[in-house]
């Protein structure tokens, strides 16, 4: 029997059953007036968000988030970043079918989303949800999209949402994905398709094939920060601009680099699980030779799985060795004396913060006179800098009420033209940085 891993009803693995996670509901402790934030139009779409977002992966995750636990503590904390961030006025929330899916408690953060939404007092609350679509191998053709989303739709609770993304590029099938937006947009499931992680070719690519049915391509969402600022390099950026695709920033505040490798590595070690228990099972109910290997080499899922792990496995050393710096060292969350705890915790020792201190001096020297100046903190000196760069909405997680309400800190002023350049140079000093792998397909 395959292994099925499930968080709320999704399953990383082909379906063969359903665990539901029940997540007990907080009520909100506060209502404070709302304030307007200004909106943008993603992309060529009619659908409007506010120019920052709030990134909800944390939400009810243990692989990597809350100390490999889920409780009702972080769950308070999560209720009150939501309740904080309608507070100030910021309305747009991203999700994904993967975040809070997998084993050791975790709780869909579309579940999550979905309650939240729910239990709010003021009823009449306008909120832009966004979700994504993995990409996974064994899901082909148009329709994997569509049932997908309609799995999403029954765990937020909602008949549609603003914004379906595909999460990441598909190994096959992209066109059939993409297919299955145009679906999703004429059967009125969503109001607005995107991607994920797409360079520059897929991106036209995307936006021509959904074009011919006169559907605008929204966004792209992209690993885009100070610190890592690939999409300028690659294209993607320009591209964004070029064809009125509005670029979705995650990681502004420069994390999330090793957080992907580590979901990433966790989702594979499961498939190259899955389909070795397969064969084995076949095998042990005496099938015969060829369904045997015919189950290994048919598509060559089990090598393809091992190779890939083999070289993740390479990059996160890698990158734990060669990345000198530490998200939370730009803003100055974390420190050798306060390190983060849990799985970064490992990642990110006190030895290897003192060295990423030494290497982002500069940088938080400049980031702290700015936000002086400016009466801002860091994070909000760093968001303003990409929202700076127009057609660009970054989504910074929340997992609490101070978070959230740091965030909108951001809106309501701009940096001058030569501090947004001296900030460029100044990071531009900093070490190369590795990014999500399929950014590159």
């Amino acid at each position: 029997m395959a292994l099925q891993v499930c968080g709320a009803g999704f399953s990383l693995l082909p379906p063969l059953g359903r665990r539901a996670v029940i997540a007990r509901a907080v009520a909100p402790e506060s209502t404070t007036t709302k304030v307007e934030v200004e909106k943008v139009n993603l992309g060529g779409s009619e659908v409007r968000v506010t120019k920052i977002g709030i990134g909800a992966w944390s939400w009810g995750d243990t692989a990597y988030w809350n100390n490999f636990q889920w409780d009702d503590r972080k769950l308070k904390g999560a209720k009150a970043a939501f309740d904080a961030s309608i507070d100030v006025g910021i309305t747009f929330f991203d999700t994904a079918e993967v975040y809070g899916a997998g084993v050791m408690g975790a709780v869909s953060s579309e579940l999550l989303l979905g309650r939240f939404i729910k239990e709010r007092q003021q009823k009449d609350v306008e909120v832009a949800v966004a979700t994504k679509f993995a990409a996974l191998p064994w899901r082909l053709g148009r329709q994997s999209v569509i049932s997908a989303l309609k799995a999403s739709l029954s765990r937020l609770d909602l008949a549609s949402v603003e914004l379906y993304q595909l999460h990441w590029p598909g190994i096959w099938g992209n066109e059939g994905y993409i297919d299955g937006l145009g679906d999703a947009v004429e059967q009125g499931l969503v109001k607005a398709v995107g991607v994920s992680n797409y360079s520059e070719k897929r991106l036209r690519d995307a936006y021509n094939q959904l074009k011919k049915r006169g559907i605008p391509l929204a966004s792209n969402q992209v690993n885009y920060s100070l610190l890592y600022r690939l999409p300028e390099q690659n294209g993607v950026k320009a591209t964004c601009d070029e064809l009125g695709i509005t670029l979705i920033a995650y990681s502004p505040i420069a994390q999330g680099i090793i957080q992907i490798y580590t979901i990433l590595y966790v989702i594979l070690l499961v498939c190259l699980y899955n389909e070795l228990v397969a064969c084995t099972y076949l095998k042990s109910t005496d099938a015969c030779l060829y369904e045997f290997l015919e189950c290994l080499v048919e598509s060559g899922r089990l090598l393809a799985l091992m190779v890939l792990l083999l070289k993740l496995n390479y990059d996160m050393n890698t990158l734990a060795d060669t990345l000198n710096y530490h998200p939370g060292a730009l803003t100055g969350k974390y420190t050798p004396e306060n390190p983060p705890t849990g799985p970064r915790g490992r990642i990110y020792t006190p030895e290897y913060l003192r060295k990423a201190s030494t290497c982002l001096q500069p940088l938080v020297t400049r980031l702290k006179e700015i936000g002086q100046n400016y009466g801002k903190t860091p994070t909000q000196v760093v968001l303003n800098w990409l929202i700076a760069q127009e057609n660009t909405v970054p989504i910074p997680g929340a997992k609490n009420a101070e978070q959230a309400t740091e965030f909108v800190g951001a809106l309501g002023w701009r940096l001058t033209e030569q501090e947004i350049e001296e900030l460029r140079s100044i990071a531009s000093e900093m070490p190369s940085i590795v990014g999500f792998p399929v950014e590159k397909l």
